[in-house]
């Protein structure tokens, strides 16, 4: 039996990115963000020897299972009028070089020593969604130019690599230092279309 299509779904994330993509699509969709006392970052940890793709998948479906535990206790405070029920969709991005984890950088030295680490190599950016608990994963190969110290130091000193895994977003400035890519590029942006749709088909949306 299928399941009558919500005109909407909550977007448990603060991308501006993903709400873009979304509307690309033309998924409507309301904002589902962490509560004050809720320590978002702490479900970000990493665990010794993970691979990327398992920690990428980890991670958007604890804050799948999060943002689900944040409904329920909106729809209690607020009732369901305010809150009412609706699919929940979580995604998450990691780069990795050479099996190892690139985060968001902590400062600019920081942000400086990763664009370094890329500079003239190919890595691996891993995005993973989810929706109603099932997980999707997109992984995109991208190949970057060699990158000089003045292309990092304007780039870090945008501020574009903050907030940022791997310190970069591939729709920004680094473009240009962008070889190749085989993958989803809206994967590396953040929100893997594809697999967004095939998680909302079962769920009556005509993607």
């Amino acid at each position: 039996m299928q399941v009558p299509p919500a005109p909407w779904l909550y977007l448990a994330s603060q991308s501006p990115r993903r709400r873009q993509l979304l509307d690309q699509i033309g998924v409507s969709h309301r904002l589902l963000l962490p509560l004050p006392n809720e320590d978002a970052e702490a479900l970000e940890a990493e665990r010794a020897g993970e691979p990327a793709r398992d920690y990428v998948c980890r991670i958007t479906l604890a804050k799948w299972e999060a943002a689900c535990a944040r409904l329920t206790h909106l729809q209690h405070e607020a009732g369901l009028s305010a809150w009412p029920q609706a699919p929940i969709l979580c995604a998450d991005t990691t780069v990795a070089l050479d099996g190892q984890i690139l985060g968001k950088p902590t400062d600019a030295a920081h942000a400086a020593q990763m664009l370094q680490s890329l500079s003239g190599r190919s890595h691996e950016v891993h995005t993973a969604v989810a929706v109603q608990g099932r997980v999707l994963l997109s992984t995109s190969q991208v190949q970057w130019r060699t990158l000089s110290d003045s292309d990092i130091h304007r780039y870090v000193a945008s501020a574009e690599p903050m907030g940022k895994a791997g310190s970069y977003a591939i729709q920004s400035m680094a473009a240009v230092w962008t070889r190749r890519i085989e993958g989803s590029y809206s994967g590396i942006m953040g929100l893997p279309l594809y697999e967004v749709a095939e998680l909302l088909r079962p769920l009556g949306w005509a993607l």
